[in-house]
């Protein structure tokens, strides 16, 4: 692992730097070049008199104002950064450079110029049990980008500093961000990879300005964390982390500590002396990350596909899943992969142990997997037992369900002392048997659970009830409303009807085929496209848009390459995570979990502890239930790895001794497909891919959709807004155009 040690001791990197207490470096020219002294005067942010820092008494934390990230910004309102900082860590702030504080929380009553004067002597002794100080503690970057979207500056949130952790909001530019030129035309900019080098610069910025002393913060323990689109880029992140592929798009905006050398080269140091700073990630957290975009499609269309009993909305639609999931399989199977039974923590040849690395393949055969259309093997077999290793944890938390009601099998609701005698094995029956109604701990409540403020982990504003649009997550514990077929719900609604939370943020409805519109698009039509007269019309829109991504942007690169963290996990060149942890809803319609299971192969593959959730009944960017949370992970991970921390255990479950008040049982009775015995949980591959088609929200292809949808945006070009990316369809759409033009807009012909 590539892993670069910068110094602790600020005082003797500020010597080194040559930069007083009070701002301005005086690195001579001799010392480094004009460009990169400039740089690095202009992102220091005890240069910049427009800062201010205002304090909150009810979090006892200070946030710094939205500044700018970069030197060079092309879109400055959504390339900014800001910081909240625990109160603890600061004595205050020094208003007039002679390095003591002025302004304290108690003396503070408005928004302050001035600079932090850190405390190195406090300590903050967390809820979980882990202990911080100005020098040790976390500093979590949260990722906007939901629906690849640009993100405008915002003000760090409070969220995290009860745990001690340095919190960092940041702007980013996004799919259909437009720019002027020196000619006055707008283009498009925004696109791929962008977004991801904004937050990548963010990071460059926050650690600079630790190792400066402006900031509180361990430059070694940084956590990407976000949902949806930005679970996605937080994924991106940890997964690219210090690559050079990305080096050309920071250096364009004038990042700091990352610059172009004459010949070519790239150097990642500092002032005058070899301080790195890199633009990688210690640690991830992502729900539900909308990525790996480039076998999205394969993937979901598989997903689907392995229900025999799923119905597709067009014969087009089906045959396509048909030849996309022999697409898959061939995909799958060019990966050579194998994994560690022990890594995963799964008996995957069930041999009675889990000391083997096992190849994962995934193998047609019609007689023998009948009942999946076909398909089988250890690819699968994994997939089939990271599902039933999810419930069985589901199961054995319970007992974190503090206010749920309970039922006896003829629907009355339990005396509080029945429920107070309720053993764990009788609780996980009642779920099997659909004998509750969930209270909210046992709800998703919000993207990746609401921290202490209200606030997602995004670090955006969640009110105590999401907007109308917003989905909860509660798909209806897996079923759709009576009547409707699997994939039939209206564009841009997920199987329990509310709005993709990835794509409405704001709770308003969009039209499909608009730029913000969702990627279910004809979801709930017989229509396969309305914007193409005929199939060669189709393909041939394909063809030029793929063609045009494959020649390469201005620096060469093929942006869809970029995008995709499967390319980079395990690469000499890219920074490893030390830990990474996926949460996706078991049975959310908007991503395949294949992609977070390939990802998770990966990073194990690569050294990384990697953890895989799949919350069951959970749907797209579920919360955190059972006692979980971001933070108790993040402390967790502190006391695994960080030499002389304490380490971290989840508190055990205060058991209920008062029933809920449901009146009425609400629950899926699941009792007829998964036996449970000794704790443990089974069923069949068939069943579960009835299960998660139960929760399909999105038309075949869900991504890279016939007439332009959420993600194919984000691969646009300066003059043209949208384009196909998915080399993949294409080649199904070319090899198979015989068949497929005789399907495609039959059901209007």
């Amino acid at each position: 692992m590539k892993r670069k040690q910068i110094t602790a001791m600020i005082t003797a990197m500020t010597m080194v730097l040559g930069i007083t207490a009070c701002g301005a470096g005086n690195v001579s020219a001799e010392q480094e070049n004009k460009e990169q002294t400039e740089i690095e005067s202009t992102l220091n942010i005890s240069n910049n008199d427009e800062i201010t820092w205002s304090y909150d008494s009810q979090s006892d934390s200070w946030t710094m104002s939205v500044t700018c990230a970069v030197a060079n910004p092309e879109l400055p309102d959504y390339q900014g950064v800001s910081v909240n900082v625990p109160g603890a860590y600061v004595k205050g702030i020094d208003t007039n450079g002679d390095g003591k504080e002025d302004i304290t929380g108690k003396t503070y009553s408005e928004e302050v110029n001035g600079r932090l004067v850190i405390d190195d002597s406090a300590k903050i002794a967390n809820t979980n049990g882990q202990t911080y100080t100005a020098s040790t503690t976390p500093v979590i970057i949260n990722t906007g980008a939901a629906g690849y979207s640009a993100q405008e500056n915002q003000k760090a949130s409070s969220s995290n500093a009860a745990y001690g952790y340095i919190d960092v909001a940041c702007g980013n530019r996004g799919k259909q961000s437009t720019a002027t030129d020196e000619n006055g035309e707008e283009y498009y900019t925004g696109d791929a990879p962008l977004c991801l080098a904004d937050q990548k610069n963010a990071i460059r910025f926050v650690k600079y300005n630790i190792i400066l002393g402006n900031l509180p913060g361990n430059t070694e323990y940084f956590v990407s964390t976000g949902g949806s689109g930005g679970g996605a880029h937080a994924a991106m992140v940890a997964a690219t982390s210090d690559n050079s592929d990305y080096f050309p798009y920071e250096v364009e905006a004038g990042a700091v500590g990352i610059y172009q050398n004459e010949d070519g080269t790239y150097s990642e140091t500092i002032g005058s002396e070899d301080i790195e700073i890199s633009d990688g990630v210690w640690g991830c957290v992502a729900y539900s990350p909308i990525t790996s975009l480039q076998e999205a499609d394969m993937a979901m269309a598989f997903e689907y596909y392995l229900d025999t009993d799923y119905e597709f909305n067009t014969d087009f639609q089906k045959k396509l899943a048909k030849y996309l999931s022999q697409e898959y399989m061939e995909y799958i199977n060019d990966q050579n992969l194998s994994v560690s039974e022990s890594a995963v923590d799964i008996d995957i040849n069930g041999d009675g142990d889990k000391d083997d690395v096992v190849d994962l393949t995934i193998e047609y055969d019609g007689e023998k997997y009948a009942d999946t259309n076909g398909y089988g093997g250890t690819y699968l077999t994994l997939y089939l037992k990271e599902f039933e290793k999810n419930l069985e944890w589901y199961l054995e938390n319970l007992d974190y369900a503090d206010d749920w009601t309970w039922f006896d099998s003829d629907g009355n609701a339990l005396s509080d002392e029945n429920v107070s005698q309720m053993t764990t094995e009788e609780k996980a029956q009642a779920f099997l048997e659909g004998r509750y109604a969930k209270g909210e701990s046992g709800q998703n409540a919000g993207p990746g659970g609401r921290m202490p403020d209200g606030n997602g982990p995004d670090g955006n504003e969640m009110p105590g009830e999401k907007p109308d649009g917003i989905p909860d997550g509660n798909d209806s514990d897996g079923e759709k409303p009576e009547g409707a077929p699997a994939g039939s719900m209206p564009g841009g609604e997920t199987s329990d009807g509310n709005a993709q939370d990835e794509l409405v943020t704001s709770g308003m409805g969009v039209e499909v085929g608009t730029p913000d519109s969702g990627t279910t698009q004809s979801a709930d039509s017989k229509t396969d496209s309305s914007s193409y007269s005929s199939y060669e019309e189709m393909l041939e829109s394909y063809e030029s848009d793929i063609a045009s991504i494959e020649d390469g942007d201005k620096y060469g690169n093929n942006i869809v390459d970029l995008y995709n963290p499967i390319n980079y996990i395990g690469d000499e060149d890219t920074e490893s995570p030390t830990w990474t942890r996926i949460v996706m809803g078991a049975s959310e319609g908007d991503m395949s979990l294949f992609a977070s299971m390939n990802m998770q192969i990966a990073w194990i593959n690569s050294g990384t502890d990697a953890k895989l959730e799949w919350q069951w009944d959970g749907g797209h960017v579920p919360s955190e239930i059972f006692g979980e949370s971001l933070a108790l992970y993040v402390d967790e991970m502190y006391g695994k790895y960080v030499e002389g921390a304490a380490e971290v255990t989840k508190a055990e479950a205060q058991l209920q001794t008062q029933n809920g008040t449901d009146t009425e049982a609400t629950g899926t009775d699941i009792s007829s497909w998964v036996s449970y015995e000794d704790g443990e949980v089974k069923f069949t591959l068939a069943d579960a891919a009835s299960y998660r088609s139960k929760g399909a929200s999105k038309a075949t292809p869900g991504f890279d959709v016939m007439d332009y949808g959420q993600e194919t945006y984000e691969f646009g070009s300066l003059t043209q807004d949208a384009r196909h990316f998915d080399k993949y369809v294409l080649k199904v759409l070319q090899e198979e155009a015989e068949t497929l033009s005789e399907l495609f807009n039959s059901e209007e012909k």
